[in-house]
């Protein structure tokens, strides 16, 4: 009698241990997770001729693998201001996924920075804000909270010269904000385009 009465308490505690083991509160949280971007595309349009149109690619065929990214030169004509757009893709599925969507629905979690050359450009003037957050950037789109985005900037080119053009994308699930900068969340993209300007 007292084997069966510990084996039915043996058998109450495995099974309370297993109802409890199962329950939602241990599941693990389900994380906010970078975008995989292996191509993107620059467009720089001549905002006084349409038809004047730029386009570099940055590609990474592999994405996190060994093959070296392939990357355009961008060519700009002297004193002319571009608007800058910029596509994001993942060519590793099937079909092709455009991140763009992706970047302007979750706008609110995401910023791109810029850096480049310092003087290599007439407007926005410097060296780009990826080391201050308040240096010029001239920004054409943003989120619900009126922050910056990215996808869409303005150039304004001065004399011949050339340089480097960094882009950084950060995903700033809950922390984007006035101050946020460069150095603040995960990294999506960190690219740089050698830039001509003639």
């Amino acid at each position: 009698m007292k084997s069966i009465l510990t084996a039915n308490i043996v058998i109450l505690s495995l099974a309370a241990f297993v109802f409890s083991s199962c329950g939602d509160d241990d599941a693990p949280p389900i994380e906010n997770m970078e975008e995989e971007i292996t191509r993107i595309t620059a467009v720089f349009t001549n905002r006084d001729d349409a038809s004047d149109v730029i386009t570099a690619i940055w590609f990474d065929e592999d994405g996190e693998g060994t093959i070296d990214p392939v990357v355009d030169d961008v060519v700009l004509s002297t004193n002319t201001e571009y608007h800058l757009e910029l596509f994001l893709e993942n060519t590793l599925a099937d079909p092709v996924e455009d991140i763009t969507n992706e970047v302007k629905e979750e706008a609110s979690e995401h910023m791109f920075f810029f850096g480049f050359t310092d003087g290599m450009f007439a407007d926005p003037a410097g060296n780009g804000n990826i080391d201050g957050r308040n240096d010029p950037l001239n920004y054409l789109d943003a989120d619900d909270n009126t922050l910056p985005l990215g996808l869409e900037t303005v150039w304004t080119t001065g004399d011949a010269t050339t340089g480097d053009l960094q882009i950084i994308l950060k995903h700033q699930p809950d922390i984007k904000s006035e101050t946020s900068t460069s150095a603040d969340g995960e990294t999506d993209v960190d690219i740089s385009f050698d830039v001509t300007i003639e």
